[in-house]
């Protein structure tokens, strides 16, 4: 059962799950936070909480509101693209066969039919991405299959407003944001550590810790990292 702490103008969504601690979160890129607490937990308790960490959660959110974000892409020559992580200029070429994109050192150049709009490049630009990630993510996943000792049945790759990943535990599927392209490739595979470790524990549990702190130590730099990189242009929704 999920409820609802309202402190002022602050609301806290909780649930209670097998866990041993209370685990509060401040979730980029809106601030959205969340309690979890373990079963049996009073809502009263769980308020009290809350109440003393109200100064962190603002803290927190303020942060998250500061943070950088990436201004709309108009997809013109000499503007900013980022790929892993390093910045590259744009160059629009006229081409009257079919889109495509190239890249060299520093320059990423779109070739797209004399005429179009801001939003076909923006398409041919994502597909591409898609493909970078697609040359990279089974790779990952092969390398971390036998360390956490499951198997991925799958993954997808979309444009996601509030999340890096998602994993569906039952059908051992995750899902990645095309975004992480944007970011350093290190980012990308803590994402899928991540996801692949829920098919170990579904909740962000202890055990959930514990899994990433034997598996991958550096897992709390990485997500500050990814956390405090540019936003998207896109207004994110909760």
């Amino acid at each position: 059962m999920t409820e609802i702490i309202r402190l002022g103008d602050v609301a806290i969504t909780v649930t209670r799950k097998a866990v041993k601690h209370v685990h509060l979160s401040v979730h980029p890129p809106t601030g959205q936070i969340t309690l979890v607490a373990p079963t049996g937990t009073r809502l009263e308790v769980a308020r009290a909480y809350a109440i003393t960490k109200l100064a962190w959660i603002r803290d927190q959110q303020s942060k998250l509101l500061t943070q950088a974000r990436e201004t709309p892409r108009q997809f013109v020559t000499r503007e900013s693209h980022y790929l892993w992580g390093r910045r590259h200029l744009l160059a629009v070429r006229s081409h009257e066969g079919k889109p495509y994109v190239s890249l060299d050192h520093k320059r990423i150049t779109l070739h797209v039919r004399p005429g179009s709009d801001a939003a076909k490049r923006a398409d041919v630009m994502h597909q591409w991405h898609k493909s970078l990630l697609h040359d990279l993510v089974p790779t990952l996943i092969r390398k971390w299959e036998p360390r956490l000792k499951v198997r991925v049945a799958g993954y997808f790759l979309q444009r996601m407003k509030t999340k890096w990943g998602s994993c569906n535990h039952t059908t051992r599927h995750i899902r990645l944001n095309t975004e992480l392209v944007k970011k350093p490739k290190d980012l990308l595979e803590y994402v899928i550590v991540h996801e692949m470790a829920h098919l170990i524990e579904p909740t962000h549990s202890d055990r959930f810790i514990a899994i990433l702190e034997a598996q991958y130590p550096t897992w709390r730099d990485a997500r500050a990292e990814l956390n405090e990189l540019p936003l998207g242009a896109e207004v994110w929704k909760s």
